[in-house]
């Protein structure tokens, strides 16, 4: 539904874009050839924005937990998975997950500042200082549920309103409010050969109290392939980093593998 839901929101705001300015002035162009067809189109587009936003919404269940993640984020509505075939030790990409800066991802900061349009608040953590390391500036608005190094590493935020969850694994479990937003996220390391792991990055949302959840749903949705964008950027980073080091050493690396480009 995020990939319907999604095209629905973008088609309503473009159609409802095209049919106001045709009340000043009929775009001909693309056949609006009037005051009250451009009326007529931006109606049309008001319930396709509504379609995107009304789609049905949910409940998936990860059961039997698998992975600590699976334990702080049992349930939700709203998902994404990627991931990406790494040659080097779940060591080695451990601590490219750790180090890896805004600078080694392709228009990091653009997407970020975009999303950061859609949901104020969020620029601070999204955007960490020159050469400061990702994961540690999502750590100021992000709970470290879980760190076992070169396994998995998972990090949570829940937002019940006025008021957020306590500090602590087990506070965070057991933190339900209404209205809420609760959002966990993770990286997962399983190795599959001789120097070699499968690293995957996993964000789940569960919402709760029936305006958040449309509200949640219509900010996703429109977000989703930005958000898809940056994770898979941020993933290419971590493997560019993870074996560069493998191959070159950690004092030795390459100015182009810093910057998350191949080398010419």
């Amino acid at each position: 539904m995020t990939t319907l839901g999604g095209f629905l929101l973008y088609a309503g705001l473009i159609g409802a874009a095209a049919g106001l300015l045709s009340l000043v002035k009929p775009l001909r162009i693309v056949g609006i050839r009037s005051r009250r067809r451009g009326l007529l189109v931006f109606g049309m587009a008001f319930l396709v924005f509504a379609a995107g936003v009304y789609l049905p919404i949910g409940e998936m269940r990860a059961q039997p937990a698998r992975t600590r993640l699976d334990e702080f984020a049992p349930v939700f509505q709203f998902y994404e998975v990627h991931r990406v075939s790494v040659a080097a030790a779940p060591e080695r990409v451990d601590a490219a997950i750790r180090n890896v800066t805004p600078e080694e991802i392709r228009y990091y900061r653009t997407l970020t500042w975009l999303r950061r349009v859609a949901r104020p608040g969020t620029h601070g953590v999204l955007n960490p200082p020159q050469g400061k390391p990702i994961l540690d500036t999502f750590t100021t608005a992000f709970q470290v549920l879980s760190d076992e190094p070169g396994r998995e590493i998972v990090l949570g935020h829940a937002d019940g309103g006025r008021v957020v969850a306590p500090p602590g694994p087990e506070a965070f479990k057991a933190f339900h409010a209404d209205p809420l937003v609760k959002i966990t996220f993770s990286f997962r390391m399983e190795e599959t050969g001789p120097s070699r792991c499968l690293l995957t990055t996993e964000t789940r949302v569960y919402a709760v109290g029936t305006h958040v959840l449309r509200g949640f749903a219509a900010y996703w949705r429109m977000i989703y392939p930005g958000s898809a964008l940056i994770r898979r950027s941020w993933l290419r980073a971590i493997r560019l980093r993870a074996e560069a080091t493998t191959r070159w050493g950690i004092s030795e690396m390459p100015h182009e593998a810093c910057e998350g480009r191949p080398r010419s």
